[in-house]
Formats: structure tokens, sequence, C-alpha cells
């Protein structure tokens, strides 16, 4: 056997160290050159958020550009997800845990609102007044939503299935119009185009169900918030700045919107007034409970495949690790 004298044992223990942290410094993850979020007339605290240039301010100092993209509609954020176009996306909770379910590697970490975004909406002349007078008549709906998850939901609760519809696959916006001019005889209505059509269009929502609207939901691309947890945190810290001085400055909010929308101010304090609370900011027990619900009512409907775990794909899909300010 061969031993060491004292100094080469010490040589030898310092090299075995350096090599052993070696591969962490090799393959530490860079910071990246731009950080790339939606924003969307749906999630009111992003417009306040991009216009006040919080987060533009806060990443200043790395050199990390700040790029902004529209979302139509939770499809269209959960796309640019999927694809990586986007870091941070806006939808509904709903709509979130179906794309985990479907394969789109998320997480979703964070409220921005409690909303009544969606209803049953038709014309204010249709003789439509309950979900089962849906029976063979065309309604538009944008899959992947809030609004379509809605819509299966009450088809189910009267006894019908999207069998018994004629879905007409519009994005949210159009299917606005297609309803106006009596293309479709119902739509799966989203704000702000819903109160749009309320107000300038006397249009009715002939079924409301507040609690069956899912929670507006911040999701992160899952390998962005394992590459670089510390920025996931500074977002949100800037998303909870936005989001607290939209509580407080209603005015400046609604300023704010109308300027990206350009709806008139009935309109805009019908969404946000009436329809949107924005006093919620920390992903926990009430979202997964809202969640599961709608997930385990798809299920139910046929829409998710009964092999699905709904529960342990919703712990799955929920991080509310990543820590917010306390003041």
């Amino acid at each position: 056997m061969t031993f060491l004298s004292r100094r080469a044992f010490a040589a030898f223990a310092a090299s075995a160290v350096l090599a052993a942290a070696a591969p962490a410094v090799a393959f530490a993850t860079e910071a990246p050159k731009q950080i790339t979020l939606d924003w969307a007339t749906y999630n009111p605290v992003s417009i306040v958020l991009k216009e006040q240039g919080l987060l533009e301010k806060e990443f200043a100092k790395d050199g990390i550009k700040i790029v902004w993209v529209q979302s139509a509609g939770s499809n269209k954020a959960l796309e640019f997800l999927n694809a990586g176009s986007i870091d941070f996306g806006s939808t509904a909770g709903s709509a979130a845990l179906v794309a985990r379910i479907n394969g789109n590697p998320i997480k979703s970490i964070y409220v921005y609102s409690r909303p009544e975004w969606t209803a049953l909406v038709t014309t204010k002349d249709s003789r439509i007044g309950k979900v089962e007078d849906l029976k063979g008549k065309r309604v538009a709906v944008t899959r992947g939503t809030d609004p379509h998850i809605f819509l299966v939901r009450a088809l189910q609760g009267a006894g019908l299935t999207e069998k018994d519809i004629t879905p007409v696959l519009l994005q949210h916006a159009d299917g606005k119009t297609a309803l106006i001019r009596g293309d479709v005889d119902a739509w799966a209505g989203l704000d702000p185009m819903m109160a749009q059509a309320e107000v300038e269009d006397g249009a009715k929502l002939f079924f409301r169900k507040p609690e069956a609207n899912t929670w507006g939901i911040l999701n992160v691309r899952e390998q962005f918030l394992k590459d670089h947890p510390d920025l996931v945190r500074r977002v949100l810290a800037a998303y909870e700045e936005a989001r607290k001085y939209s509580l407080t400055h209603y005015d400046d909010l609604k300023r704010s919107f109308i300027g990206v929308t350009k709806l008139s101010d009935v309109v805009v304090d019908k969404q946000l007034k009436e329809r949107t609370e924005l006093t919620h900011s920390r992903i926990g027990a009430p979202q997964r409970d809202s969640i599961l619900a709608a997930g385990l009512a798809l299920q139910q409907a046929g829409v998710i495949d009964a092999k699905v775990d709904v529960k342990g794909t919703v712990d799955a899909l929920i991080d509310d690790q990543v820590p917010l300010p306390t003041n």
C-alpha cells in the first residue's frame, strides 16, 4: 500500500475539491439576454406593468431586455409558452390545466385576478334564455380557454354535450362580431368584448356562474423557472407592485386600459369595477380547488381522458414556492 505525505495528501484533496466544483461552474446557467412576457386585455395588471416600465427598470442593471407580446386569449398564451416564444403567459387556471395535461411544460405561479370574465351570451332579441335552448344551435367559442371550458360545464349541467350544438371556432373578438352579425346564435363570451356587446349592442348574458370562472393565472415555462428562479422572483415582485398600484389607483388603471382597448368608460367600468377583483396574488388552495373542480368536470364530460390523473396534474401545475414581497 502506498502512503501519501501530509503535504501530498493536502494537495490531492484540494485538487479533488476543484475537480468536483468544476462541472458546476462549467454548466452554470447564464442569465438570458431578454425576458419575454405577454400582456392581455383579460389581464389588466399586465397593462399597468407594461405601461409603467417596472420590469424594464428592474432588469436594466442586468442588461436584460424586456419584450412584450399580446395574447388574444389563453389559447394563444399557451401556444406561445409551449413554443418558447414567451417566458411568462396569462391564462385562466382551467386552460393552464388542460395545457399541462396535453404536455405543455408550464408552472402556474401567481394570481393576477379573480374575474367573472365569461358567461354565455346571446343577442337582445334572441329567444335563447337558458342553456337547454342551445340544443341544435350555433355557438361561437375559442377552444382551450376558460369560456370554452365554461361552455362545456354549462352544457353538462343541462344534460347536453358539445355534440348537441354546432361549435363555431373563432377567437374571442371574432366570436363577438359573429354573434352581433347574426352568424351564430350564442357565444361563450370573454371580457372586455363581452361587456362591449352588452353596452353597445344590448347583448344578454343568459347564463352566468361566477364560481365556474377559474382564476386569472400567470404561468412560466418550467425550464425557465428551473434555470432562473431569482429572475422569476423579481418578475413577480414587479407584478405585485403593478397589482397593488392598480388597486389603489383605479383612475390610472382605467386610463391605461382605455388607452390600449379604445373602449368607452361604461364598458371598462363594467369589466374592471363590476367583474374583476384584484385583491389576490399568492397562488394556493383556492386556485387549486377551482382548477381541480374544472378538471374533474371536464373529465366527467369526456373532454379529458378518464385515465388522466387530474389531481396529480394540478399538483404538478401549481408552484406556490416562489416568494412574493411581504410589504
